[in-house]
């Protein structure tokens, strides 16, 4: 079952490249579609069965022998089958959106998003360290294509430009990485990597493949300072492809650092280790995501930072190493999926509706958008931690998580970067969507303006197929949150994920035993006052971020050297690659050197 997941989209985009151009748009449409949702149903079985065990598939009908093989493995556990299922949900709720926002679309875009959820698939269910390398070349390959697909324009090259050549480096500290570990080891295979590593003491050469490895994933994942060709990206790529980039490909970066680190690396990296690096890069992650996204006037961008600050809350929850945690982690990815996915498809609406996504400009422009204003502003309170929706539930789990671990300090930060990041959303919602506030007055750098449509026509009246997807994946957030019992799962899942043991077992042994079942997790009345907190937070922001203007003559008045590091942190996101370089330099740099002084 899991190669066919990746087997049948691979299947239909080579049909498609090679007879795209003279099927009409219907039967592409048609074609990619039923891909799409035969990969989803396969994931949602391949999730069922991995409620009791590993599920094992070794390609080539090469299995193990004596704990050794040459074949290619794919070792599917809940949380690698609750990202594929992620995976191609959003896919299909892309599929769906652009069935009518692209008219003029050639199939090569179904070629691409077929290719890309072939990768994305690959990389949640591989077992191999090379072919994950590869998955994930894949999936940025396709990425890059996908964000310049308007070539005729000079900004989404410029765009994937920036994304290319920063992901490439990652992936060549990556590819190094693996050269070195497998240098050590003679494997690739995570479970043989495991053996082969269990019993030594950490030596230089392993510490740095280990860092090499992770920096590819934590470049895809944004974590800063790996995260400046994020907003560049997201600035130019369509909208509908902005969904799978922050709904989970960046998600996926840091799948990669907990899947490889527990099933390949943790004999020779305790987590007492790892756990201060992770922490850290969370914390500097999180609070620079939430500052630009507040000074955004760009929606896109504004979004994207937003996702950079999330990024960071995942790593803090991640750096706890703990299943409570982690399982609060999984549910919180989840939702902010389907928010942030409904979000960019509302802004995709507002884009090729009035032609822009510059908010001053907007003031007060999309007021004859209602669905569209409904969801966005929901989708504002949502990712601002609004109770019942799945951001809610998942921040409020891995709150309780992180405090139980000893790190009770971090319920500020998530608390704090939730509604910064949500009360950004909904200042801009309120003054497109309603007129609120004045026009703020901006550097042209965070603006949206002379945006091109990514279309060729006026969207006059709203397709059906272009609100379903938000409506539906706005439902599927708030009843993320109500479903009894998903605490438990979610948290049995993390267990799984963190038994490194039985990953190597199920691996090579065939012995598919699992975790004993976690403790009974559920919402608290803390974490439901902390998510009410976080949403007045965020309209507090929002009110403050309408009118400052007015506030504006007094913050004039503060010194220079404490606005200093806010301006620095602008300056620092200049657009320009060599600049982006220096900063990848820096974090593989940092990186190393956190693994070696823990």
């Amino acid at each position: 079952m899991p190669p066919l997941l990746v087997v049948v989209p691979l299947l239909a985009a080579t049909v498609l490249a090679a007879s795209g151009r003279v099927l009409p748009r219907l039967v592409i449409d048609t074609v990619s579609m039923l891909s799409c949702l035969l990969v989803l149903a396969g994931s949602v079985m391949l999730l069922n069965a991995t409620g009791s065990r590993r599920v094992v598939s070794w390609l080539g009908a090469y299995p193990p022998v004596d704990g050794s093989s040459v074949g290619v493995v794919f070792v599917v556990d809940r949380i690698g089958a609750g990202l594929a299922t992620l995976i191609a949900a959003l896919v299909t709720a892309v599929l769906t959106y652009t069935w009518r926002y692209f008219d003029e679309v050639e199939s090569y875009f179904h070629v691409l998003i077929l290719l890309f959820l072939a990768g994305m698939v690959g990389f949640a269910l591989t077992g191999d360290l090379f072919n994950a390398f590869v998955f994930f070349e894949l999936m940025g390959a396709v990425a890059y294509a996908l964000t310049g697909y308007k070539i005729e324009e000079a900004k989404p090259l410029q765009g994937a430009l920036n994304f290319a050549v920063i992901n490439s480096l990652g992936a060549y500290c990556s590819l190094l990485g693996i050269g070195l570990i497998y240098g050590r080891t003679g494997e690739l295979g995570f479970a043989q990597i495991q053996r082969a590593l269990a019993g030594q003491s950490t030596d230089w050469l392993v510490l740095v493949g280990t860092a090499l490895v992770f920096t590819g994933f934590l470049v895809k994942g944004a974590a800063v300072p790996l995260h400046f060709w994020l907003a560049d990206a997201h600035a130019v790529a369509p909208s509908p492809v902005c969904v799978l980039f922050s709904g989970v490909m960046v998600e996926l970066g840091l799948y990669g650092v907990a899947r490889t680190w527990s099933a390949a690396f943790s004999p020779v990296l305790p987590a007492e280790r790892l756990r201060p690096v992770l922490m850290a890069a969370g914390v500097v992650t999180a609070l620079v995501g939430a500052v630009m996204c507040l000074a955004q006037y760009h929606l896109k961008r504004l979004l994207a930072f937003s996702t950079v600050g999330h990024v960071g809350m995942f790593l803090v929850a991640l750096g706890a190493l703990e299943p409570a945690a982690i399982g609060g982690l999984a549910i919180y990815v989840v939702g902010h999926a389907a928010v942030k996915g409904a979000l960019f498809l509302c802004a995709g609406i507002v884009l090729n509706a009035r032609g822009s996504v510059d908010e001053a400009e907007l003031h007060g422009r999309a007021r004859d958008l209602p669905a569209t204003r409904v969801c966005f502003l929901l989708g504002g309170l949502a990712l601002a931690a609004l109770p019942p929706f799945g951001t809610w539930l998942g921040k409020t789990l891995a709150e309780d998580g992180l405090s139980h671990a000893g790190f009770g300090w971090t319920d500020y930060l998530l608390v704090g970067v939730s509604a910064v990041t949500g009360g950004a959303v909904l200042r801009a919602g309120l003054r497109i969507f309603l007129g609120a506030g004045a026009p703020p007055g901006t550097r042209d750098g965070t603006r949206g303006s002379g945006e091109d449509p990514e279309t060729t026509h006026h969207l006059g009246r709203i397709p059906v197929t272009m609100l379903v997807p938000i409506v539906a994946l706005l439902a599927g957030g708030l009843i993320l949150g109500l479903v009894p019992g998903l605490p438990v799962l979610a948290q049995d899942a993390a267990s799984q994920l963190l038994d490194h043991t039985g990953y190597a077992a199920a691996a090579l042994d065939g012995i598919s035993a699992v975790p004993p079942p976690a403790p009974a997790a559920s919402w608290t009345l803390s974490g439901l006052l902390l998510g009410g907190l976080s949403v007045l937070l965020a309209l507090a922001v929002a009110a403050v971020g309408l009118y400052s203007d007015r506030l504006r003559r007094v913050f004039s008045q503060v010194p220079t050297v404490v606005t200093l590091p806010f301006r620095a942190l602008r300056t620092a996101h200049s657009g320009h690659l060599g600049d982006y370089v220096v900063w990848l330099l820096v974090g593989v740099t940092l990186l190393a050197i956190g693994l070696a002084a823990t």
